[in-house]
């Protein structure tokens, strides 16, 4: 997979990352919507990093000659992450997202122990 950093270095080494919740989303975008899809990514990042507690950092990733996608973000907490997915920027965010996103997207919670 391609990988366009957004912040924070490599994926996993902030200080301190003891039981951080790493929250994988993963999706496939309508072809011709790629660009935009990132740049949403882009600016989703910049709002948390200005506005979401708890919120360490975001990695995008895209499958090489494919339109899927892997949004790998790090938070303090599950309940962080949840704080967020309840709030109505992300409501904003998704029901942009569904007008270029292919069948339902998923996600992940892996925890740091």
């Amino acid at each position: 997979m391609n990988r366009s950093e957004v912040k924070g270095g490599e994926p996993g080494q902030r200080d301190n990352h003891r039981n951080m919740a790493n929250i994988g989303f993963y999706y496939t975008i309508k072809e011709g919507h790629e660009k935009e899809f990132e740049d949403t990514f882009q600016a989703t990042v910049e709002f948390l990093d200005l506005n979401a507690g708890g919120f360490r950092e975001a990695h995008l990733y895209r499958e090489v000659g494919k339109n899927q996608y892997m949004i790998l973000s790090l938070w303090d907490s599950v309940e962080s992450f949840s704080d967020f997915v309840k709030s109505r920027e992300f409501g904003e965010v998704t029901k942009f997202g569904k007008s270029i996103v292919e069948g339902r997207p998923y996600h992940k919670i892996f925890m740091d122990y």
